[in-house]
């Protein structure tokens, strides 16, 4: 996580960290949180199961969330006066 500049070797270490430090204290929407864990999800079943075939409709979601998702955090960061190219 930029901000903390904190590091992460798995995914689901930095998903439980936003969870932990940005949902749990209600700076993004429960729903920010289950949506990030669907998409880690569903990134984990297309990566791991060599069978996994997507719909149309599921990826279009999946998109939609992942939108939604990059939305929330560069409103957050806009609130905060931070910007992208600040962070690298």
């Amino acid at each position: 996580m930029a901000l903390a500049e904190v590091d992460f070797k798995r995914h689901k270490d930095a998903v439980a960290y936003f969870n932990k430090t940005y949902v749990a204290t209600d700076i993004f929407q429960r729903e920010i949180g289950r949506k990030l864990g669907r998409l880690k999800q569903e990134r984990e079943t297309s990566d791991y199961d060599d069978f996994y075939i997507v719909s149309l409709a599921e990826a279009t979601e999946q998109y939609m969330a992942a939108a939604f998702i990059v939305a929330e955090v560069e409103k957050y960061l806009s609130e905060k006066n931070i910007q992208y190219k600040d962070m690298q």
